[in-house]
């Protein structure tokens, strides 16, 4: 009896100090306004897309022009990057089955990972500007790895602690971080330019700005995820089929945006050689993602998210299609916005759309589709190199490439098409 006494006594004590745990938590919650966490989530992703990923295109022809790294080997450090981007996200997608085995995992991950991706991010931007090119291909991967774990878990962490305040729909500020990030390198890197200063110079000040917005979010990136209920029955189409075509489909988008993305300003200078114009592209493709951002703001959040994808798909087609059939000033700038404005669009209405058809442990499937997402990116610079060097003319490989992105792009909208008729939404 009184071994008894003790167990039920031991018992009611872990039962009140777990309750404990979770009120504190929830109270740290409530006191976390929304805008507050859709902003922690727009920096982040501006530090670690907008500045880790994406200020290698405005700096490249930088790094060309001071003759510090060739062509062939550009497109290898974007597979370099974009290939951590892929690990990252797998290793993203496996981390929820670490830590259902490793329980002291569960609480902190997502924040601790978001703050390891930050600050390396910091460090391998500083690095970039070191006069060491064997270790850039390092550097690059490492950048992407890192990009890969604060997009992944700000995305995760900021969704559900927004659907857990009853604001899901400020979602799309997070995702106008990308775009502000890539419109202020673009228009740093042109002042770089015009200052006659050298591409290692831009690597130090976009370190210093990224030092300074992670030193920003840092004291909001605390906690974990809030408890999730699980859901009365499952959601229609939630099965293997639906999660493995969407998958594909957003692989797809990584693989169609990528070498316009990359390669743009590139592209244009082949065209308008000379023109005043040409490092300005790339900023308008920053505020074509951002605007795009911020118009989903006003959707309403009971449209079919698949509708939106393909329409989103649609866009950046014909954006891609424009760079190639009317290469002009007029051309290459509505090309750009057109390419940025479905651009984080994209992201979220894919993200969202996990949520629906697993709206329990959607991290791990947002590391799975993330990966999809990397994949296609890692092909894109390849076969950029690769019909580079078989064409011998590089505004014949780019042309190849290009028509290899559009039609990537048609086929996501395809795919989703499928995913509408085979799984319809019912209320």
């Amino acid at each position: 009896m009184r071994q008894t006494a003790r167990a039920l006594q031991g018992a009611l004590h872990k039962m009140s100090t777990r309750a404990h745990t979770i009120g504190l938590h929830n109270q740290g919650m409530k006191s976390r306004h929304p805008f507050a966490i859709a902003a922690t989530g727009m920096v982040a992703l501006a530090v670690a897309m907008g500045i880790g990923r994406f200020a290698f295109t405005p700096l490249l022809p930088m790094m060309l022009h001071d003759g510090v790294l060739g062509l062939p080997a550009a497109s290898w450090l974007a597979t370099a990057n974009y290939l951590g981007y892929w690990l990252g996200a797998l290793g993203c997608a496996l981390l929820p089955w670490a830590s259902a085995r490793w329980p002291p995992l569960r609480p902190v991950v997502h924040t601790r990972a978001i703050r390891l991706g930050l600050v390396t991010t910091v460090l391998l931007t500083l690095g970039m500007a070191l006069p060491w090119p064997a270790v850039w291909p390092l550097w690059r991967f490492l950048a992407g790895v890192a990009s890969a774990l604060v997009f992944v878990y700000s995305s995760g962490w900021c969704l559900q602690q927004l659907t857990a305040h009853g604001a899901p729909r400020l979602a799309g500020l997070i995702y106008v971080g990308p775009g502000l990030g890539i419109t202020v390198s673009g228009l740093a890197a042109t002042a770089l330019v015009a200052a006659n200063l050298s591409a290692a110079t831009g690597w130090l000040a976009f370190a210093a700005l990224a030092l300074l917005l992670t030193v920003m979010v840092w004291p909001q990136l605390q906690g974990g995820l809030p408890q999730e209920a699980a859901p009365a029955q499952q959601t229609a189409g939630s099965g293997t089929g639906a999660v493995a075509v969407l998958a594909l489909a957003y692989g797809l988008a990584g693989f169609g945006y990528i070498i316009t993305a990359t390669f743009l300003p590139l592209i244009a200078r082949q065209s308008l050689a000379g023109s005043v114009w040409l490092d300005l592209f790339w900023p308008l493709f920053g505020v074509g993602v951002s605007l795009g951002a911020l118009l989903t703001l006003r959707i309403p959040a009971h449209w079919d998210r698949r509708h939106l994808l393909m329409g989103g798909y649609t866009m950046q087609a014909v954006g891609v299609m424009l760079s190639l059939g009317w290469p002009t000033l007029a051309g290459f700038a509505l090309s750009s916005f057109l390419i940025g404005l479905p651009f984080t669009a994209i992201t979220m209405f894919a993200l969202q759309e996990v949520r629906r058809l697993r709206p329990v442990g959607a991290s791990g499937f947002i590391g799975l589709l993330t990966a999809a997402y990397g994949l296609g990116q890692i092909a894109g610079p390849l076969l950029v190199g690769l019909l580079l060097q078989a064409s011998g003319d590089a505004r014949q490989g780019f042309a190849l490439a290009l028509q290899a992105a559009a039609a990537s792009l048609w086929l996501g909208v395809v795919l989703f098409g499928v995913l509408v008729r085979r799984y319809p939404v019912t209320d």
